[in-house]
């Protein structure tokens, strides 16, 4: 058997038929939730159990990310989203006018995800702005995280219909 049937046998290019795209979705959201601006969400009920050290730490690593993402932002966030914009733009149009089945599952995926990255930005600068210590901060990052999982379920709600309907629609014309 030939090593590229075997690989497009494993990696069928018809996105919404293979295992491996459903299993990426959910990889993606369930890291996307767990992680609320780079810090994980057990982090952030720990310290609000606990307090003392665990407050300490949560404040130290939301800051740095938070500094970090605000810098990443303001030195190449133009060039960010002109790229992203293209990028999705770009897939949309593959996607959607051309008819190109793997260009659908990608924008379907990064629309999303993009829609998060803005959240975290505007959230980072609200926790930047309020200077948020405390059950504050600990609200503001539930807060963030529950507007995660609602695009998140948005997102594989649609994706789940989309995916079907392709799927019915290319078992309609071999059928």
């Amino acid at each position: 058997m030939d090593w590229h049937q075997t690989l497009f046998e494993l990696i069928d290019m018809r996105s919404f038929s293979n295992l491996w795209f459903w299993i990426a979705l959910a990889v993606m959201w369930s890291t996307a939730s767990h992680w609320v601006l780079g810090v994980p969400f057990d982090m952030i009920q720990r310290a609000g159990r606990k307090g003392g050290q665990a407050e300490a730490d949560l404040e130290d690593l939301v800051r740095i990310n938070t500094n970090r993402m605000l810098y990443i932002g303001e030195v190449s966030g133009l060039w960010l989203l002109g790229l992203g914009s293209f990028l999705l733009t770009m897939l949309a149009v593959l996607g959607f006018f051309y008819d190109v089945e793997i260009a659908q599952a990608v924008f379907l995926l990064f629309l999303p995800m993009s829609l998060v990255g803005l959240m975290s930005m505007r959230t980072a600068r609200l926790l930047r702005a309020e200077d948020a210590h405390g059950a504050q901060l600990r609200r503001r990052l539930v807060r963030h995280r529950f507007f995660v999982q609602v695009i998140g379920m948005i997102s594989i709600f649609v994706t789940a219909m989309w995916g079907m309907l392709q799927n019915l629609s290319i078992g309609a014309l071999h059928g």
